[in-house]
């Protein structure tokens, strides 16, 4: 979309949102009305075709020296506060996403979730809150949802109606619109921040005990295979980007994911992204193609920010023939639903395999599953490790080598319990003394660089 196009469209949405302090009740008309007599001035006033030819900073700069002439200018007073305002609501609709740029720079914002063009609420430790901002129509909200996905390449339209994208700071995004949307436009953003988080704001967020880091960290290093579970919105991709920090910074990684998010450290990585079909429905990149394609990559871990079809025998083949020390995660209610659900999965690869087969096959892949859940207090924690050991029968065997143990709740509503150790003495040791890692070191090692 041109700046030409967006600077044509309509303005006005509601300045009594959170996102516009200091304005009175009965100056939201006034207020209203002034931005949009100056978004229309603004079109005759800027050189369209020169400043589209300028870098994004420099095109705020001229925006904003021109705004800044205009507002200063008009006949209605305006205080300081009401001024300051306009400005960057006028800059935020031209270069940016409108009544969404407030809410993305709020750092504590988790989840941005828009419900038409009238209702977007936020997610804040792990709360849900209903703000006050919005959009001007359903057609302003898709506006600024094409405007997203076509900064990354995709689309979203009648044919194409939903859309996984990302923003440039990594967050992810989906939206979905009519037809399948009945009331309008809906738009999701999760929220990554600027920087991941890390193990030390992992250990200081009580998510995780550094006894457990520190087992986790060594397995990773001595290269086993550990698949991340949990629900929605309890940190998975957060937490498989803090265990990927214990890689070696010598190794090669290649990543697939759907829409790009992991934030890795390491100098040597090499990011993969899956392609929707075009308008005649070609052209379609499946993770598992992929998969497929990074084993000729010469990598020496795989990491698949989610699984959830078919590459799932093509990760497990390839955690099986040489490709060790690879994560992915996966949706589940419960580390023995993560098993039930690569199962299921094998089956959608469209190869006939057994179920003895198939269980075997994740029994020799996986080695470590890792649990993770969100409590009533929103706070987001390690629930379990589990360690794959083998199959029985017609069962995949595991044990639970840490858990946490939840005692209650305190009068303001937030959980509290005991992180340990279940006493069993996990197999994946052998490998890690094999390896010459000492747990306690590589933490230690770890949090020192970071």
């Amino acid at each position: 979309m041109s700046l030409s196009d967006r600077i044509l469209q309509p303005l006005l949405r509601d300045p009594a949102s959170p996102a516009a302090p200091g304005i009175a009740d009965d100056r939201i008309g006034v207020f209203a009305e002034v931005k949009d007599e100056l978004h229309r001035r603004l079109v005759d006033r800027l050189d369209l075709k020169n400043i589209e030819t300028l870098s994004p900073e420099r095109v705020r700069e001229e925006i904003r020296s021109v705004v800044v002439s205009m507002v200063g200018s008009s006949r209605v007073p305006l205080s300081q506060v009401e001024r300051e305002r306009l400005v960057q609501d006028l800059l935020d609709e031209v270069t940016g996403l409108g009544p969404l740029e407030p809410l993305l720079r709020d750092q504590s914002i988790c989840d941005i979730l828009v419900n038409t063009y009238s209702t977007i609420y936020v997610e804040r430790a792990g709360k849900l809150e209903l703000t006050r901002a919005r959009f001007d129509s359903n057609e302003h909200l898709l506006r600024i949802i094409t405007r997203i996905v076509s900064r990354v390449g995709r689309r979203v339209d009648e044919t194409s109606p939903m859309v996984d994208a990302r923003l440039p700071d990594g967050s992810r995004v989906n939206a979905i619109i009519p037809p399948l949307a009945i009331d309008g436009p809906v738009l999701s953003i999760r929220r990554f921040g600027r920087s991941p988080l890390r193990v030390r704001e992992l250990l200081a967020l009580g998510s995780v005990t550094k006894e457990a880091i520190a087992f986790l960290g060594a397995c990773v290093c001595a290269k086993l295979n550990v698949l991340v579970s949990g629900g929605t919105g309890t940190g998975k991709t957060t937490f498989l980007n803090a265990l990927s920090a214990f890689i070696p910074r010598a190794e090669r990684i290649v990543t697939i994911e759907d829409s790009a998010e992991l934030l890795l450290q390491q100098p040597h990585v090499v990011r993969l992204e899956t392609r929707p079909a075009n308008v005649e429905g070609k052209g379609e990149i499946l993770a598992r193609d992929l998969v497929r394609n990074s084993l000729r990559m010469r990598p020496d871990r795989i990491i698949v920010g989610e699984v959830r079809g078919g590459e799932i025998l093509d990760m497990l083949q390839a955690m099986n023939t040489g490709h060790e020390g690879s994560m992915t995660t996966i949706h589940a209610n419960s580390p023995r639903d993560a098993l039930t659900r690569l199962e299921a999965m094998i089956g959608m690869g469209g190869v006939p395999i057994s179920e003895t087969a198939s269980r075997q096959m994740i029994s020799r892949a996986i080695h470590l599953l890792v649990h993770l859940t969100r409590g009533t207090d929103g706070r987001r924690r390690l629930a379990s490790i589990c360690e794959v050991t083998g199959t029985e029968a017609t069962t995949i065997s595991m044990q639970e080598i840490f858990q946490f143990q939840q005692r209650g709740t305190d009068p303001h509503g937030r959980v509290f319990g005991d992180y340990a150790f279940t006493g069993i003495r996990p197999l994946a040791m052998e490998q890690v003394q094999r390896s010459g890692i000492d747990p306690a070191r590589i933490l230690e090692g770890h949090l020192r660089e970071a």
